[in-house]
């Protein structure tokens, strides 16, 4: 290990490994995975990696674009989970109201299946009584009829 160190308070680090003619640069996090979006670009003083300043600019802007694209790629994941999350729940919503719509329908239907049958029912007693009276008014034009 050629350097190591901390970039700041989110618990972020760095280090430059030396393996034979090359390094390697490492950024990671010691517990929050949210927190590699910080990258330190210190280079130690008197540190001989065999790496030239090209290369490791090269690279560290590599890591940087990395870093960036890691950024845009949370920011659309929790957007994406925002929408889900959203549209989740405007979902249950439209659902309890359809609920709710299927309920009243259900109640309004046996409710005029009762009034039918109510209907019905009433229909059928006043026939009933409509025969009745027939069969009086006739039985009443029948005693007219023996009268005269």
């Amino acid at each position: 290990m050629v350097g190591a160190g901390d970039c700041g308070a989110d618990g972020a680090g760095w280090g430059i490994a030396e393996l034979g003619n090359s390094a390697r640069i490492y950024v990671g996090s010691r517990g929050d995975e949210d927190a590699i979006s910080t990258f330190c670009a210190t280079i130690l003083p008197g540190m001989s990696t065999g790496v030239s300043v090209d290369e490791f600019q090269a690279l560290e802007q590599k890591v940087l674009q990395a870093v960036e694209i890691v950024k845009r790629e949370r920011e659309a994941r929790a957007a994406a989970e925002a929408e889900a999350k959203s549209l989740r729940e405007k979902l249950a919503a439209q659902s309890a109201e359809l609920q709710q719509k299927i309920d009243s329908a259900k109640s309004q239907a046996r409710t005029a299946q009762s009034e039918k049958q109510a209907a019905e029912s009433q229909v059928g007693a006043l026939s009933q009584e409509r025969d009745a009276v027939r069969q009086r008014v006739e039985r009443l034009l029948h005693q007219m009829d023996e009268l005269l």
